[in-house]
């Protein structure tokens, strides 16, 4: 069985790869979402990410689709107690930012869209600085306090203010931030590597890195001369354009080489050693992408391995 791992100070255990549901009602439609949850579940995943905005970019879609189809699979599955759910507030198209009513409005919605009573990790999806701290994590006490939301979370949130909230927290003993959700992976690092890991380290932060495949970049499966018919090629492709890009690959096709298990797997591993790092999320909109991506619950990159990669990610 897969070791769990704490995020953070909290007293949640997750699997140490978090089932990503951007592509719930986007890429995936409702039945084979419904595939991809039950077989990450099936192999031991406890982990799902979404948030109330996915997917609102898809013309047609109003945002809160990928919600309702994980809430469809918990009431047809009868699992809500076994996963640890993940949701976001702030990007929805009719819960716009982080003012206190729209945080506890969005709340509300994501909760009657999952079906569900509670919301184990709640997230703010993006800033907004025109809200002061003690207001968002005002409100976000309040949902704790409320039983809607067992732990919180920050996600696009630059150093300083996440270290003014946390400091706000400890002094007024109100709930804390307890995970943070960068962008992060071996083509992008100053993303999170610097000021803002700085701060998750010393405050004893979960990361869990979204983005953490690049777009799709870091399977492997673009390379000079290839076409890749998905959705989100345009934004994968460009790393190949960059002297880092093909360096990465290089490094990723030697480690993945030496332990016979593919580039996914391995650049997913990097991250999961990371410093902070709880457990990256990534997506599959088929069960077949899947298998890939579990692998790195049974693999452990050695320390030269590590070193290769991270050299090459410079």
């Amino acid at each position: 069985m897969t070791p769990l791992r704490k995020l953070g100070s909290s007293d949640i255990e997750v699997f140490p790869l978090a089932l990503g549901g951007n592509v719930f009602g986007w890429t995936a439609d409702e039945a084979q979402s419904f595939a991809v949850l039950d077989a990450y579940a099936a192999a031991g995943g406890n982990f799902v990410d979404t948030a109330d905005s996915y997917s609102a970019w898809v013309p047609g879609n109003k945002g809160g689709e990928s919600e309702t189809i994980i809430g469809k699979w918990f009431a047809a599955r009868g699992n809500r107690s076994d996963v640890v759910l993940a949701t976001k507030a702030g990007a929805h198209p009719q819960y716009k930012g982080l003012a206190p009513d729209t945080i506890r409005a969005a709340a509300d919605a994501s909760l009657r869209r999952l079906g569900t009573d509670y919301i184990d990790l709640y997230y703010t999806h993006f800033d907004d600085t025109s809200v002061p701290v003690e207001e968002i994590i005002g409100t976000l006490d309040e949902l704790v306090r409320a039983g809607k939301v067992r732990a919180i979370g920050a996600s696009n949130l630059s150093a300083e203010r996440l270290a003014e909230s946390l400091e706000f927290s400890d002094r007024e003993g109100l709930a804390r931030y307890t995970v943070l959700q960068p962008h992060y992976n071996l083509v992008s690092r100053d993303t999170y590597e610097g000021p803002l890991q700085e701060v998750a380290s010393r405050t004893g932060l979960a990361a869990v890195p979204y983005f953490a495949l690049a777009s799709g970049f870091l399977t492997g499966k673009y390379r000079p001369g290839t076409t890749v018919d998905s959705a989100r090629a345009e934004g994968a492709r460009k790393h190949l354009e960059t002297e880092r890009g093909p360096r990465v690959l290089d490094a990723l096709d030697e480690v993945a080489h030496a332990h016979d298990v593919s580039v996914a797997t391995v650049a997913l591993a990097w991250l999961a050693a990371r410093p902070t790092v709880a457990a990256p999320i990534a997506s599959a909109r088929t069960v077949e992408q899947l298998p890939e991506l579990l692998a790195v619950a049974d693999l452990t990159l050695k320390d030269d391995e590590v070193a290769r990669l991270t050299e090459a990610s410079a």
